[in-house]
């Protein structure tokens, strides 16, 4: 089948949101440019929040700054909690493909087409997912958020059910059977969806990829679907990675954008061709306890000059229990377990001396106008990452509390196997190249726009 060509345009804006996750600050300005579709491999990824994003949280009283960096910080905190829960008890990778997915509202999305006509849709990049998530016509509940948009799958010549007790069918957690289809029904934090296992042809830029597996959600509570679907870039057998690894190789290579970003756009690229070639590289692990998360070695964090004294098992690999350290795209601050985060927040507070700290939220190392600030470093196996500035320090656009926050915060310690998350604000402004064949993740610092 040949690609399928789209002359879509995809109105942004020129302007600023805040960088508490993208609500309004009142910096917004209302002009705004077409942007060209997406070409070749490579999509285009915006942030949810950018200022004509249709996926955009509306409110008639805009939020403070303030306020949406706790509401962010909640929302993110359930999902750590769910990510550390994860943990595989005697079972294959095949048999956890689905029934333990992640649900939540997006932060990153990519367009894409689904069905023949094609149909458009803003899904959510998630590499902590390994499946693909749509909202379905007829589906209870899916059509009540902001930018809501529902698949037609009658009017796709393409589409077809998954039959019970077929391969497919098989790879589904606590798979039921429905009028001879393949359903499932999951449950993350207050929402719950249920869902019939289909597959349609999809169109990811200018590739048309035949029969892919998704969910076609017929029933949601709560408040935690994406609007328009979610896209798995996860490393289970129904994953984007594994449904076209013909195709792509299972690789993949991402550069999010920041909230600074002049277009609020950033690219993902699909295959091989065309990455980067001058990265440095770390080993990308595979721990049975969470086969479907992407796990590395993280050796240690520099603080200054320092070399931060953290204790050997908060940070080790542990193939045992499920610990470690994850690089995920759905988290927004990155969360270190509770004894690396204490020694990394005192050193910090150490290095600026006399400053009054408060606290915001969660985030318990905040200060008023800080003019010197020490850097900060991810010592990974085989590379370090030297964080700007703005990837680990939270401003307000206010100009009467001008408060800054270190934007790490202490991972819940209450679950079982709590994990180090580097979350997607300490990833923005970075091309992190996975390449699952060769064990290996590679990161660059690129301006994503």
């Amino acid at each position: 089948m040949k690609p399928l060509h789209f002359s879509l345009l995809l109105l942004l804006c020129l302007s600023r949101t805040d960088h508490g996750l993208g609500r309004n600050s009142g910096h917004d300005q209302s002009k705004c440019i077409l942007l060209e579709a997406d070409k070749g491999s490579t999509l285009k990824v915006f942030h949810i929040s950018s200022p004509c994003s249709p996926l955009r949280p509306k409110t008639k009283n805009p939020v403070s700054w303030e306020e949406s960096v706790v509401q962010t910080l909640s929302e993110d905190r359930a999902r750590v909690t769910y990510l550390s829960s994860l943990v595989v008890f005697g079972k294959s990778d095949s048999q956890v493909a689905w029934g333990r997915q992640l649900i939540q509202s997006p932060t990153y999305i990519v367009r894409v087409s689904v069905g023949s006509p094609p149909q458009s849709f803003l899904m959510a990049v998630d590499t902590s997912n390994d499946a693909a998530w749509l909202p379905c016509s007829g589906c209870l509940g899916c059509s009540a958020g902001v930018g809501s948009s529902l698949f037609a799958s009658d009017k796709s010549s393409s589409f077809a059910g998954i039959s019970c007790g077929t391969s497919q069918c098989s790879k589904v957690t606590s798979s039921t059977c429905s009028q001879n289809l393949c359903t499932f029904n999951q449950t993350y934090g207050s929402s719950t969806i249920s869902s019939t296992l289909s597959q349609d042809t999809i169109t990811l830029a200018q590739d048309t990829i035949p029969g892919y597996l998704f969910g076609c959600i017929q029933k949601a509570t709560g408040s935690s679907v994406p609007p328009q679907g979610l896209l798995g870039l996860g490393r289970g057998p129904l994953s984007l990675l594994s449904q076209t690894q013909s195709l792509y190789k299972s690789t993949f290579s991402y550069c999010l954008p920041s909230s600074k970003s002049p277009n609020f756009s950033g690219s993902l690229r699909l295959g091989p061709v065309a990455q980067p070639q001058r990265m440095f590289y770390t080993p990308l692990l595979t721990n049975p306890k969470r086969p479907f998360l992407y796990y590395v070695n993280l050796l240690g964090i520099k603080v200054g000059s320092k070399i931060v004294d953290i204790p050997p098992d908060a940070l080790a690999f542990n193939p045992t229990t499920g610990a470690g350290t994850v690089i995920d795209s759905g988290t927004v601050y990155t969360r270190l377990v509770e004894p690396a985060y204490i020694a990394v927040r005192d050193e910090f507070r150490r290095r600026m001396g006399k400053a009054v700290v408060s606290s915001l939220g969660g985030f318990d190392t905040c200060y008023t106008a800080p003019t010197t600030i020490p850097s900060i470093t991810f010592m990974f196996q085989g590379l370090n990452m030297t964080l700007p500035q703005d990837n680990f320090l939270l401003r307000s656009a206010s100009t009467s509390s001008n408060l800054a926050c270190l934007a790490i915060a202490s991972a819940p310690n209450n679950v079982n196997s709590v994990l180090n998350i580097i979350a997607n604000m300490q990833q923005q402004n970075h091309r992190v190249f996975f390449d699952v064949p060769h064990s290996r993740l590679g990161i660059a610092r690129e301006t994503c726009t």
